[in-house]
């Protein structure tokens, strides 16, 4: 149970009000670490899962932005070769007041812009990458990045001599693609856009899907040893939401738990992409399911011994998401550990997540990495699905995915996208194994973890799970 310490209390709502232990962040003095991109903040686990505190070393706000925006440096000198690449000459990034373009943060310094309409524009002048911004106001911290006057011009003015001056051909916009980063410019800006440049420059407006998902799935070295940390962190939130710490058999509720890991990002000082879900599997009652995956618990529902519990949930910070998916176990009176065709049903899962890390290299396409894991799969007698798909800027990022439904849909397109060197990708999956103490009953085994690639495979970012999150532990005792 939670120590009487620092404690936060848990906000109304299905189940019982319970104290929560106190989180506790720990803030260094490590500017000069962000800076050099060689290292991050660090996780000092200095507790069990029982009700102890965990530390964790978080930059302040300052501190992020400096390792941001040299990481911008980075991004911007690869952005011309990439331009090129895709026989762009102008790119337009527009971002629009109180409704931020999902790229502005990534091609200019992630501060807030409230100019109505701002602009960043790229221009391949031949010889060089030409950057110019055109905002409502004067910006210090543009000037390190583009060309900013002090006193700002309207794109009324700008774009038309821009165009003038360097006749681009292909003009790119994010108007296109499956992702609501490629296709995020309002038809009000198309529009403004057409009229202050003319119909000429119009007729050479082009989507920019193709170069937005390799400028966003291209990783940068600066990056991997801040994602580590990120990824690490999760994994703190994760073992203590599952844990004695937070839940009480017979006593808290889905709910319960799903609103003390808010808290518990609250405390941590990062937020979420996505609502934090939890699913519950129970011998003798059967799941329900939900676009074919295992159904989302409700919130109402209480966690009881020998309960099989899911969690999915991802943070954001530095610009950067995670997701993760783990399994728990709560243990009944006596019990020490999970039955043994629970545990068997675990072995299967990392199975199939050795055969598709084994098989990922750059270059090959996203369909020849699924076959060649699922031809493992077949051999081992294991039902397995895989909807792994890229991870990094966005949780849901650009990139090749390994997914069981485009092969099933035939969809050529995206089974051909090639794996880039060094990208990161969510090793998603589950399997569905019979559990002999369950009467036969089936047990989907869900995971999720970050990894990155390179020439040998892929790499989890952390080790990953081969055993249940035990709950319960005072019960066995």
């Amino acid at each position: 149970m939670c120590s009487d310490a620092s404690r936060i209390e848990r906000p109304a709502g299905p189940g019982p009000r319970r104290p929560l232990a106190g989180l506790t962040p720990i803030v260094t003095s490590w500017l000069a670490v962000c800076v050099s991109l060689t290292s991050a903040c660090a996780p000092r686990d200095t507790s069990d899962a029982a009700g102890g505190s965990y530390e964790f070393d978080l930059p302040n706000w300052s501190e992020q932005v400096a390792l941001r925006e040299a990481w911008l440096e980075r991004r911007h000198e690869m952005l011309l070769p990439m331009m090129r690449q895709y026989d762009i000459d102008m790119w337009i990034v527009v971002n629009e007041e109180f409704h931020d373009d999902p790229l502005t943060e990534y091609v200019a310094p992630p501060r807030p812009y409230a100019g109505n309409r701002d602009m960043f524009v790229f221009v391949d002048t031949g010889e060089e990458l030409r950057k110019v911004a055109i905002t409502g106001f004067s910006e210090v911290n543009l000037k390190r990045f583009f060309e900013s006057p002090d006193e700002p011009r309207p794109a009324s003015e700008v774009l038309p001599e821009l165009y003038a001056a360097h006749d681009p051909q292909r003009i790119a916009l994010a108007i296109d693609g499956r992702k609501g980063m490629t296709r995020s410019l309002t038809h009000a800006s198309y529009q403004y856009l057409s009229e202050i440049m003319g119909p000429e420059a119009t007729s050479r407006f082009v989507g920019a899907a193709d170069l937005i998902e390799e400028f966003l799935d291209t990783r940068i070295p600066g990056e991997l040893e801040p994602y580590r940390q990120l990824v690490q962190l999760t994994e703190i939130i994760a073992k203590r939401a599952f844990s004695d710490e937070v839940i009480e058999p017979g006593v808290t509720t889905i709910g319960d738990v799903r609103r003390w890991i808010y808290d518990a990002m609250w405390e941590y000082r990062v937020s979420t992409w996505f609502q934090p879900d939890l699913r519950l599997q129970r011998a003798g009652r059967p799941n329900d399911t939900s676009r074919g995956f295992l159904a989302v618990a409700p919130e109402h529902w209480v966690i009881e011994p020998g309960d099989v519990l899911h969690l999915d949930v991802g943070i954001s910070y530095l610009g950067l998401d995670t997701d993760w998916q783990k399994m728990a176990y709560v243990l009944m009176e006596g019990e020490t550990e999970p039955p043994a065709g629970l545990r068997a049903a675990m072995a299967n899962t990392n199975a199939l997540q050795d055969a598709l890390t084994s098989s990922g290299r750059p270059g090959l396409t996203a369909g020849e990495v699924y076959d060649a894991t699922m031809v493992v799969m077949d051999a081992q007698s294991i039902n397995a699905q895989i909807y792994s798909h890229p991870l990094g800027n966005h949780g849901h990022g650009m990139g090749a995915s390994i997914d069981f439904r485009a092969a099933r849909r035939g969809d050529t397109a995206r089974q051909s996208r090639r794996l880039r060197d060094g990208s990161y990708i969510s090793i998603e999956l589950n399997t569905l194994t019979p559990v002999p103490e369950w009467d036969g009953q089936e047990v989907y085994i869900m995971m999720e973890d970050p990894a990155h690639l390179d020439d040998r495979g892929y790499h989890f970012f952390v080790p990953r799970q081969e055993s249940f999150y035990l709950i319960g532990g005072r019960l066995s005792r």
